[in-house]
């Protein structure tokens, strides 16, 4: 089973995300209180926990949210997922806007690595249903949508 394993803000852009114990989805916008949210393709960031263990191996003790991603998954290759693809996350429906982007030079765990998995292994969705998400929450693919 996939799972959510935190769910992440930041109220200004350019810094790590800090976990929270809920996020609030809300349609056109993305997750209140984010920095990242508004009306565009890009209103979450998710970012699966085993390219986050990747670069444990090189820079042990990183946090969840220091990729910038909102929401750290467990159990579900995202960066295979087509563009298109809608996710039950608990009560909630997001929708597969883009897979990876491109990295800012400037970007802390670059500086301090080499490299960066959000570019290539991180992906971007829009709300499609309005709800809370939490740490614990299972994700479920909706077979619909691939």
């Amino acid at each position: 089973m996939a799972e959510v394993v935190s769910v992440n803000i930041s109220e200004k852009k350019g810094t790590v995300k800090r976990e929270v114990p809920e996020i609030r989805l809300k349609l056109r916008h993305g997750i209140l209180g984010d920095a990242h949210a508004g009306d565009w393709h890009r209103q979450i960031s998710l970012l699966a926990e085993e390219s986050v263990d990747k670069m444990r191996a090189l820079l042990p003790g990183l946090e969840p949210g220091a990729f910038a991603e909102n929401i750290n998954t467990r159990g579900l290759e995202l960066k295979t997922l087509p563009v298109g693809t809608r996710l039950r996350l608990g009560e909630t429906v997001v929708e597969v806007t883009q897979i990876g982007k491109e990295c800012h030079s400037d970007c802390e765990i670059k500086k301090r690595t080499g490299k960066c998995v959000m570019p290539t292994e991180g992906i971007f969705a829009v709300v499609v249903t309005e709800g809370t998400v939490r740490k614990g929450d299972e994700i479920e693919i909706l077979k619909d949508t691939i």
